[in-house]
């Protein structure tokens, strides 16, 4: 049960009546009148259980645009419903406007269309659907809540994609510079063909040749599909803001983008984030379907206050497979962190793969060290160099151990990290 404001007007107008007639009885008079009045309304008002709900939407949204869901309200019982249908949702959700007026007769339906506007990446629940039946005097109402589940997965904007088509372009010269097709080298079976003088007698296929009676040679061609395995750090370190949005955010669109490069390049692609666990797993090679699938798996994962356990996350990567691989871990470049639990599984990772650690650096730390106007600035300045000189330590240590190193703000790490791969690819060295 609820009570609307006319109500308390109604209950308020009883001081008009007490003023003229000041007595008990004329207080307990009017408050007869309106408890009276107000059980009448409520028996008239009709049973919110008569309604039946069915959402449809909301489905998926990238972050800043919007999105809507609706709820079809039916009314299935023999009064009619008049009154208020609230869809609740999480602030985060962005819902413009939650309440809506209904005014439905026996059997009719209606929609119920909710706006969201995200204001953060992951699942977002609807909490319950509450119906307010008001009764026809318009004093009290019925009301009850009903789950209704829905579910909005905000993804990953990904900026980056503005990157990708000139580097699609670079990838494309890349290929049609690259012989598909050499005698006696590659790893990739090609076709057969007939022995002349000077092949390599190990290329000698004796099951064709007994078939066709004649010496038959197998050629090869380079390996055309990679793998690529791309670890995302979401422990304590990743959950700092950078320019007022996480560092795991600008982590994943780095991710993202090269994910994108590597699936156009008919590379492997197997993507990994976790700390402690491992949160989530994107692997395939279709390109049509690879980019979808890890910007949806990635939306809900969020960076959690635990270290990261490395050697899990290399156990995980040895697990994917054997191959030699271009390995890319998406972690901050944090001193103590790095130094305690990366580095003692780097040298293993880098004796089997191609290692790239890519951190996300933070603007403001050079904009600190840039500016020296006052006495603060200046103790801000020497803070930030201390700093910069830790990072650039840590960085060498892991150059020693045949690491690429990149360490970039997060508008500039995405394309950074794109062009190493194709670097990379371009020197023959995946």
């Amino acid at each position: 049960m609820s009570l609307t404001y006319r109500a308390v007007a109604l209950t308020l107008s009883g001081l008009v009546p007490v003023a003229v007639w000041p007595s008990g009885d004329t207080v307990r008079l009017w408050w007869l009148l309106t408890a009276v009045l107000l059980g009448l309304d409520l028996l008239l008002a009709s049973s919110p259980r008569r309604l039946t709900f069915e959402r449809q939407g909301p489905g998926q949204v990238r972050l800043g645009d919007q999105g809507s869901t609706s709820v079809l309200v039916t009314n299935t019982g023999r009064r009619r419903v008049r009154g208020l249908v609230r869809d609740a949702w999480p602030p985060s959700a962005g819902a413009a406007t939650t309440r809506h007026t209904v005014s439905l007769r026996p059997g009719e339906r209606t929609r119920v269309t909710t706006v969201l506007t995200p204001t953060r990446r992951g699942d977002r629940e609807a909490h319950a659907v509450t119906v307010r039946s008001i009764g026809p005097l318009g004093l009290a109402a019925r009301q009850r809540s009903f789950a209704v589940p829905g579910r909005l997965r905000t993804v990953h904007p990904f900026p980056a994609r503005k990157h990708l088509p000139s580097r699609l372009a670079v990838l494309r010269q890349l290929d049609g510079r690259t012989a598909v097709r050499t005698r006696g080298q590659g790893t990739e079976f090609d076709s057969l063909r007939e022995y002349v003088d000077g092949d390599d007698v190990r290329s000698i296929d004796w099951r064709a040749t007994a078939r066709r009676q004649h010496l038959v040679v197998r050629t090869w061609q380079p390996e055309q599909h990679r793998r690529i395995v791309i670890v995302i750090d979401t422990s304590r370190t990743s959950a700092g803001r950078v320019d007022d949005a996480p560092r795991l955010d600008g982590a994943m669109d780095a991710a993202l983008l090269l994910t994108a490069l590597a699936g156009h390049a008919h590379d492997r692609v197997q993507v990994i984030a976790g700390d402690r666990a491992v949160l989530a797993r994107v692997a395939g090679s279709d390109r049509a379907r690879l980019l979808h699938d890890t910007i949806s798996t990635l939306a809900p994962v969020e960076s959690r206050l635990v270290e990261a356990d490395w050697a899990l996350l290399a156990t995980e990567i040895t697990r994917l497979g054997t191959h030699r691989a271009l390995v890319v871990l998406l972690t901050p470049l944090e001193p103590s962190s790095v130094e305690q639990g990366l580095l003692p599984v780097l040298p293993v990772l880098a004796a089997h793969h191609r290692v790239v650690v890519a951190s996300v650096s933070d603007p403001a730390v050079a904009r600190m060290r840039a500016s020296r106007d006052t006495l603060e600035h200046v103790y801000d300045a020497a803070a930030a160099e201390r700093t910069t000189a830790l990072r650039e330590r840590t960085a060498a240590a892991l150059a020693s151990l045949g690491v690429d190193v990149l360490d970039e703000p997060p508008d500039l790490l995405p394309a950074r990290l794109a062009d190493h791969y194709l670097m990379l690819k371009r020197q023959g060295l995946l």
